[in-house]
């Protein structure tokens, strides 16, 4: 039941992040995997900076996109809200029903809490998800990719980012050469 589990976390290092793929015609985009990675990292440090509950965070970093592992990465262009929230709720569901009912029931929490929005912790990392695609698009820029194209993956963001330390953070990230 754990191997299972384990697998399909896995599988997150398959799955393109459909973002890039459609607006940037990146052939080898990163993966779920890479984003959840290094959100990881940046969940860690801020969490760590404002005093958070930085294993809560961590847990709901690394729990946030399992779901993408059964369903795949949609774009907000492709489903509503509503649609990929039932799609993800289901999949997230029986990924975990096959774990120990403790940890099935501690993983539904996080997951719940996160999907709510309304905790300290679930609105930082819902806004580290934006300031992650942010320094992902200033990588792209980097490699080449077009600022126009780029520019609506930075708008994004830019709205959904209102904490003032990651406010700055993200102004950093995008003006930097």
């Amino acid at each position: 039941m754990v191997v299972d589990f384990l697998k399909t976390a896995a599988n997150l290092k398959k799955i393109s992040r459909q973002g890039w793929i459609d607006k940037l015609s990146i052939d080898d985009s990163e993966s779920v995997a890479d984003h959840t990675y290094s959100m990881a990292i940046m969940g860690m440090v801020l969490s760590d900076l404002k005093n958070y509950d930085t294993e809560k965070i961590l847990r709901m970093v690394l729990l946030h996109d399992l779901a993408e592992s059964r369903i795949g990465d949609y774009t907000p262009d492709q489903l509503s809200k509503e649609n990929k929230k039932e799609l993800e709720n289901n999949a997230f569901n029986e990924i975990i029903e096959k774990l120990p009912e403790n940890i099935q029931s501690n993983y539904s929490e996080i997951w719940k809490e996160y999907q709510d929005g309304t905790s300290k912790e679930s609105m930082l990392v819902h806004q580290i998800d934006r300031l992650e695609m942010t320094l992902q698009a200033k990588i792209y820029q980097k490699e080449g990719y077009s600022i126009d194209k780029l520019n609506s993956f930075f708008e994004y963001a830019k709205k959904d980012i209102v904490d003032p330390s990651l406010k700055e953070l993200f102004t950093k990230i995008v003006d930097e050469n």
